[in-house]
């Protein structure tokens, strides 16, 4: 099914608990979604409940502020690895970027990137769409074509706004054919999610993919 393979499945809450996360990855094998995603505390939790399926384990880097010294980046995304992530959800210099301060930007950002290059762990950008304007989504895009980064994702799910078909078209439209876009944030239906893969989204990262499969079931295509 295109909608789950598609699906990165999400639980970054604070509160997650433990059987919460060996429930997300049950329902990982269950409907075949590409990923969990996680928060760094339980990627060996999640790699080692999916030691048996394809599924991948995805987790966060900076996030959700993006604030954290490129030092720390480099730590945890180190430590992400060794833990045995596969792919990297990384939130850039939000500050930096408003600022109008793109070297920083770029510097940061491949940095990171860089450290997942060389484990061949994928890279995702978020670039926090909710808080930029149009020249500073621009820019953003253009960091990430620089970075040589896997991915752009719109949104942490944590700020003032989620992914739109518009922002997900402009993304598609400004990175490179071998960058990819996720979008995530206040993704809660198969219908809404559909619209984003047919916008150039090839990654969707919500908490709600149980939620989808089952309207799917019912009859939406």
């Amino acid at each position: 099914m295109r909608l789950a393979h598609a699906i990165d499945h999400t639980l970054l809450k604070p509160d997650a608990t433990v059987s919460m996360i060996e429930t997300l990855c049950d329902e990982a094998i269950r409907y075949g979604f590409a990923t969990v995603c996680v928060n760094p505390c339980y990627v060996e939790l999640a790699v080692s409940k999916l030691l048996a399926s394809q599924i991948r384990v995805c987790t966060v880097i900076g996030f959700p502020l993006g604030a954290s010294t490129t030092r720390i980046k480099v730590l945890e995304a180190s430590n992400a690895i060794m833990s045995g992530a596969k792919e990297l959800d990384i939130v850039l210099s939000i500050g930096s970027l408003v600022s109008g301060d793109y070297n920083a930007v770029v510097e940061d950002l491949s940095t990171v990137v860089s450290v997942a290059a060389a484990k061949k762990v994928l890279s995702k950008v978020i670039i926090e769409t909710c808080l930029l304007n149009f020249e500073q989504k621009l820019s953003a895009c253009a960091a990430v074509n620089e970075v040589g980064a896997d991915f752009i994702k719109t949104s942490t799910g944590f700020s003032t706004g989620g992914a739109t078909i518009e922002d997900v078209k402009l993304l598609r439209s400004n990175v490179g054919r071998n960058i990819r876009v996720k979008a995530s944030g206040g993704i809660k239906d198969a219908f809404f999610a559909l619209s984003l893969l047919e916008a150039g989204a090839e990654r969707i990262g919500t908490s709600n993919g149980v939620t989808m499969m089952g309207e799917l079931s019912n009859g939406l295509r």
